[in-house]
């Protein structure tokens, strides 16, 4: 449960987003961002990037990365 400075109530919950776990955050912790979404590792980021590809392949599209070397 995350509180605010002063404890008393919870100021708001941050999920990551590819697998919606809850992310705390702490002193230490640098937060994942990438394309403006709050991922909880590198991991969940690779991999939402490979998900994107393999359904853009699935489509019968090329992959972004591939359109953009023109």
């Amino acid at each position: 449960m995350r509180f605010s400075e002063n404890g008393l109530y919870i100021e708001r919950y941050i999920k990551c987003g590819n697998c919606g776990v809850l992310i705390y955050e702490k002193k230490d912790q640098q937060i994942l961002t990438h394309d403006g979404v709050t991922y909880c590792s590198q991991w969940c980021i690779d991999w939402k990037i490979a998900r994107e590809k393999r359904r853009q392949e699935a489509r019968g599209e090329r992959p972004e990365e591939v359109r953009s070397e023109k």
